[in-house]
């Protein structure tokens, strides 16, 4: 089973750049969507639909605005959306698909790149997902949390961890809670398999730094210890050129 995540940075203008044909090309069972920027209106959903995919979408009230979604060819026997905590569900930060076998999220943590107020609102969100994520391995053993976590953990996720440990994304304090995340139940499935460096999944639209590989690992698929030995392995996808950002991929022993 391959399971996806990808910030598409809008959804639509990620299908003006091929994003339907990568899809039939990569054809995932599951993928999430996080900054999809638009309602579920907005899209000609029979694109997805004739690809197998059922639709579940979670829009931020601002239009144009964050958003995340699923789709999936297997049908779930539940959505929820949110995690009924509207000041974050009002930006459709979270949206999750239960199936028999486990639960997929996708989600879109906020950034802090914009200055004090939304940097002391990620924190917050930090803590309160935190709190969310260990109540529900509690209830749902089988979990997998992927997206975009706006948070490089370690030295090896950034191309220049000494220039950059001051800057939202890389903070000491984002860091440690994702080594308080990590020490607690869920699980880095790309590290599962990969340690190189230089491994990116998000580049500066400015001076070239795709090209160069001047990149962030800020994208994750998490995984609960249930799931960790099911992850036959895990992918990073740059040469899918949509966005800003590049897939991610695991693949589940069924």
């Amino acid at each position: 089973m391959k399971i996806v995540s990808y910030n598409v940075n809008g959804i639509r203008a990620a299908l003006n750049k091929g994003f339907a044909e990568w899809l039939t090309a990569t054809d995932p069972d599951i993928i999430g969507l996080q900054e999809v920027k638009a309602l579920e209106n907005q899209i000609d959903k029979s694109i997805f639909e004739d690809m197998g995919y059922h639709i579940y979408w979670n829009p931020a009230v601002k239009k144009g605005y964050s958003g995340t979604a699923i789709l999936s060819k297997i049908k779930p026997k539940h959505i929820e959306h949110g995690l009924s905590i509207p000041v974050y569900d009002d930006e459709g930060r979270i949206i999750r698909a239960d199936f028999e076998d486990f639960s997929f999220m996708s989600a879109y943590f906020p950034s802090g790149t914009t200055g004090d107020i939304r940097q002391d609102f990620k924190y917050k969100f930090l803590d309160d997902i935190y709190g969310y994520t260990q109540d529900l391995k509690k209830k749902i053993p089988n979990l997998i949390i992927s997206g975009d976590y706006n948070i490089c953990h370690k030295p090896i996720d950034i191309h220049n961890p000494v220039s950059n440990k001051n800057s939202s994304g890389f903070l000491p304090e984002e860091r440690a809670w994702m080594d308080k995340f990590t020490e607690n139940g869920f699980h880095d499935s790309f590290r599962q398999h990969n340690d190189s460096p230089h491994q990116y999944t998000w580049w500066s639209y400015r001076a070239g730094a795709r090209a160069k590989n001047l990149g962030w690992r800020i994208d994750y698929h998490m995984v609960t210890d249930p799931i960790k030995d099911k992850v036959m392995q895990a992918l990073i996808l740059p040469e899918a050129m949509h966005s800003d950002h590049c897939p991610i991929m695991i693949e589940l022993q069924k």
